[in-house]
């Protein structure tokens, strides 16, 4: 099992959490992310039970989420005296520091853009329904869009070995992955429009900006895990398309820009408290 294989679904951008199993395993995610990771990578039940507690998360669910996320192979428990500790496995940092560097790194526009594109040429079979899943979400969570049945694409050649991977994962042996350029034809803007709902994808980074432009609440761990994980999607869902292919009022940049000032200016007293909350045995 791979780790993109077993690693829960996205976020939704709702500041208002629901009290589900996903939603809260999802929400735990975020908080060993941002928080447990780099604080030492353990933690007690009761620390979490807290934690996804004032965010809407009964305790029932949490300790759920933690169970199943154990199961997966991302935790492991460690029984000390009536207390359980939690700690992060290996590949659980692994998948961590791989998406925090992806979350914190993302601008919401191309910093550089050669001219080319990644071109996935991948027909999955009509009775395939697990293959055809599997593509459509891993090449969209990879930056991909999908102009045409059967076809996709990314700005750059970055992504083209994560393709690669996405089409062993589906088991599609006769896939083609190509580097072009737009050299003629219709304007590839057209093509663009076809590949991305750029007008939905500026809805939800404007819902962001307007979210978290409002007074925020005092408690610094709440307000830094719904801050993360309202963010952490939009690196798995917008490709980071250069300037000209992006409409006239675009969003995302605002959202990146205050996105990164929050942080900065939350992220440590989240971390203070959380330390608080998970004191040396």
């Amino acid at each position: 099992m791979t780790a993109v294989e077993s690693a829960p679904d996205m976020p939704t951008l709702s500041r208002r959490h629901a009290t589900g199993a996903e939603s809260a395993r999802s929400l735990l995610f975020t908080i060993l992310g941002e928080l447990a990771l780099p604080c030492g990578g353990s933690a007690w039940t009761s620390a979490f039970i807290d934690v996804l507690g004032r965010l809407d998360v009964e305790e029932k669910a949490a300790r759920q989420a933690l169970m199943r996320t154990a199961a997966d192979g991302w935790l492991s428990s460690e029984r000390i005296g009536r207390r359980t500790q939690w700690h992060l496995t290996p590949a659980a940092e692994t998948l961590l520091r791989d998406g925090t560097e992806r979350i914190f790194s993302f601008t919401a526009v191309a910093a550089e853009w050669d001219g080319t594109w990644t071109m996935v040429f991948a027909r999955t079979p009509e009775a395939d329904r697990a293959a055809r899943h599997l593509v459509r979400t891993r090449l969209r969570w990879a930056g991909f869009g999908n102009p045409a049945p059967g076809v996709w694409m990314s700005p750059g050649s970055a992504r083209a070995d994560r393709a690669q991977e996405v089409l062993d994962e589906a088991g599609l042996t006769d896939g083609q992955i190509f580097t072009a350029e737009h050299r003629g034809g219709s304007p590839l803007s057209e093509m663009v429009a076809q590949a991305w709902d750029l007008d939905e994808l500026g809805r939800t980074y404007d819902e962001f900006v307007v979210d978290f432009s409002t007074p925020a609440g005092k408690d610094p761990i709440a307000r830094v895990v719904d801050l993360v994980h309202a963010w952490r999607r939009f690196p798995w869902i917008d490709p980071g398309l250069p300037t000209e292919f992006l409409p006239r009022r675009w969003s995302g940049a605002q959202a990146a820009r205050l996105f990164a000032r929050l942080h900065a200016k939350w992220a440590g007293q989240a971390r203070t408290a959380w330390q608080e909350l998970t004191p040396a045995t």
